[in-house]
């Protein structure tokens, strides 16, 4: 009897396995709805409405298209951000760089929930660091500022830096541009904090804040001259507890480092301060040092001479951009690259005769 109850689960099973059919590769139910998806986008107008009266997710679609590599989106992209054009340009652009661990992230959720608890309307662009191998990015900044980001006059948005400054500095600008037409009025741009993401930053924002901690050297080296220099004022954060007499000494110290440097061509003399992003102490006066500079900056004509300057470095990266993609899209130059690169890596060009012969190639197909 148990010898034929085996056989009859053992035939059973073998039947079971027989019977299962191969899964297909594709679920055809979802591409149809992604392609039916993609060619259903909204029109510039919906986007404008939906922009200007702040419908979350038409706004976030719009951002999206900008951040796209699309060129269809790209071209749909473009022509909503100059419709956005005139009602930009009336927020007040915060950038905020400093070195790992400094709690930038810390700062600017305690920063923002002392804006909008005070009436103000923020959007925080966190230029988040992506992978150099895996070309991966955690975009972890929603998770790090999680009370800010369920605010209803907060928007946080992580962008990954992958690896091309330039292009995030590019797509940073015109999400700008879409924010400010959206109502928010005060822009926070974070920084990678290493490298030349310092600079991309500074050239799209009105005021530069510069995050020190004490106890890292940092107060001693000044980081580097370079950054300081472009800091509109320093904040040593993380002034509580034990850490508050190291983080007022640290502060002296910088600020003896800043009288060594010459006045910048704002007029403004960049202060030195301490703030507690954990306990909240020292953000009302980081917020007060702010506006004091907007004041100081529109007052003498710099504000607005800083945002032209920012303005023709906008029209002059997007030539250069517009440059290289022309150049490296080429049908002949595709064709050429790979045969001239091979020369190269054997060591019958040099990389500059290469580049040359490249150029020449592509100045030729132009006059044709």
């Amino acid at each position: 009897m148990k010898k034929k109850h085996e056989k009859e689960s053992f035939d059973s099973a073998l039947k079971v396995q027989e019977g299962i059919p191969q899964p297909p590769v594709l679920n055809e139910t979802a591409v149809t709805r992604f392609k039916r998806t993609r060619k259903q986008l909204p029109s510039v107008e919906a986007f404008m409405e939906g922009i200007l009266n702040f419908n979350r997710t038409l706004f976030s679609q719009a951002i999206t298209l900008v951040e796209s590599a699309l060129p269809e989106h790209q071209a749909l992209a473009q022509e909503i951000i100059a419709r956005c054009l005139p009602h930009a340009g009336k927020s007040v652009r915060l950038g905020v760089t400093g070195v790992p661990g400094a709690g930038k992230s810390t700062f600017i959720e305690a920063l923002g929930t002392y804006l909008t608890g005070n009436g103000h309307k923020l959007a925080v662009l966190a230029i988040d660091p992506s992978s150099s191998r895996s070309k991966g990015s955690i975009l972890g900044d929603k998770t790090r500022m999680e009370g800010l980001s369920t605010h209803p006059n907060a928007f946080i948005r992580p962008s990954p830096s992958a690896g091309s400054l330039g292009g995030v500095a590019r797509k940073t600008r015109e999400t700008i541009i879409i924010c400010e037409a959206a109502g928010f009025d005060t822009i926070i741009v974070e920084t990678v904090g290493v490298g030349q993401s310092e600079i991309a930053v500074h050239s799209m924002v009105d005021f530069f804040l510069l995050l020190m901690i004490s106890g890292a050297g940092d107060e001693l080296q000044g980081i580097k001259r370079g950054i300081m220099e472009m800091a509109d004022a320093i904040a040593v954060n993380k002034a509580d507890g034990d850490n508050k007499s190291r983080a007022q000494i640290a502060c002296t110290q910088i600020k003896n480092a800043l009288h060594l440097f010459p006045l910048p061509e704002s007029g403004w003399s960049p202060p030195a301060i301490t703030c507690s992003s954990l306990m909240g102490d020292g953000i009302p006066g980081v917020w007060d040092t702010i506006t004091e500079y907007i004041r100081f900056t529109q007052t003498n004509g710099y504000f607005r001479l800083k945002r032209q300057q920012q303005s023709k470095q906008i029209m002059i990266d997007s030539i250069d951009q517009r440059l290289h993609d022309h150049f490296y899209l080429n049908p002949e130059i595709k064709t050429a690259l790979r045969q001239i690169e091979h020369k190269m890596l054997a060591d019958q060009v040099t990389p500059y005769q290469a580049a040359a012969q490249l150029l020449e190639l592509y100045f030729r197909a132009m006059g044709k």
